[in-house]
């Protein structure tokens, strides 16, 4: 297998820093609902509901994106560090990133959605789009290589969340009550032989083996999570990732690995997300807006390797 010849597994290995469908896999659009309950519930009723399964089923949907049939946003922003091994974290880039998640209910009391994603480069803590970067340990000026991904299918249910088309899937931990807040927690992890070749992309190949870990949060107030005359509750999302190198920055073997966290809320439209970013987005990353056209799988690592082959460069 060639480096160009990359299947499926091998998206996240090297993707850049976005566990899709972990960290935030949607957010909402108009069904952030005024109405509400009006019922306050405390936190060990909360926890007491949680035991039923089919409403945890609900909650986590709707908590991480909808219970209802709803196309739903989220926005976050994704601070991108070096970790050497043998030094502080060195800032890299921030990410102005978009998950647009289409929901509905399907059947054993399961909540699916179809997931695109899409994350814009800045200049660390910015809303200024990179074409270039100059990487802070190599010296090397790289061309930057925007991030789209999807589409994925996310399926949630009482036991936690599947994700399809992404490879890579969660874990659920602990979800709760506290502090007035409904929590969900899932983490992933992936260690499989790197298939760009270290002896056939020296420079790109981040070594033989590839890694991946994500640890991910997301919170809603537990009035919306557990009132069902709204479909999906306002919510906060914060992860960490951490991975290989991605092949665009051109690190090779180098030891260390990329560390990101990542901090997010749903908005109601994409009228909610900051203007600077969504137009950072629509400069570098245009697919996403036009969903109706984008049919068929597009994975991040492979599409770069290809547009090397197309111009020559490695």
């Amino acid at each position: 297998m060639t480096g160009f010849d990359i299947t499926r597994r091998s998206i996240l290995s090297n993707a850049p820093l976005v566990a899709a469908g972990l960290g935030g896999l949607s957010a909402s659009t108009g069904a952030l609902a005024t109405a509400r309950s009006g019922k306050s519930i405390s936190d060990a009723r909360a926890n007491e509901l949680l035991g039923d399964p089919v409403t945890r089923a609900r909650v986590r949907a709707r908590v991480m994106g909808s219970c209802g049939t709803e196309t739903v946003y989220f926005f976050y922003r994704l601070s991108i560090y070096g970790y050497s091994e043998d030094d502080n974290l060195v800032p890299f880039f921030t990410m102005n990133h978009l998950s647009v998640s289409e929901w509905r209910p399907v059947a054993d009391d399961k909540y699916q959605s179809k997931v695109f994603e899409c994350g814009a480069y800045c200049a660390f803590d910015t809303d200024e789009p990179l074409e270039e970067w100059k990487n802070p340990f190599t010296g090397e000026t790289r061309k930057v290589w925007h991030f789209l991904g999807g589409p994925f299918t996310v399926t949630v249910g009482a036991d936690g969340v599947e994700a399809r088309g992404a490879e890579l899937n969660p874990r659920p931990l602990r979800m709760e009550a506290f502090g007035g807040k409904v929590f969900t927690n899932t983490t992933a992890s992936m260690k499989m032989p790197n298939p760009i070749k270290p002896a056939e992309y020296p420079k790109l190949s981040s070594g033989p083996v590839s890694y991946w870990d994500t640890i991910s949060t997301m919170a809603s107030p537990i009035d919306q999570a557990f009132d069902d005359t709204i479909t999906s509750a306002d919510s906060f999302s914060q992860f960490q990732n951490m991975g290989s190198w991605h092949p665009w920055m051109g690190m090779g073997a180098r030891p260390g690995r990329n560390y990101g966290r990542a901090v997010g809320a749903k908005v109601r439209s994409l009228d909610g997300i900051p203007p600077a970013a969504l137009k950072s987005m629509q400069t570098h990353t245009p697919r996403i807006f036009d969903r109706a056209n984008w049919t068929a799988p597009y994975f991040d690592v492979p599409e770069y390797m290809k547009s090397l082959k197309t111009d020559g460069k490695r």
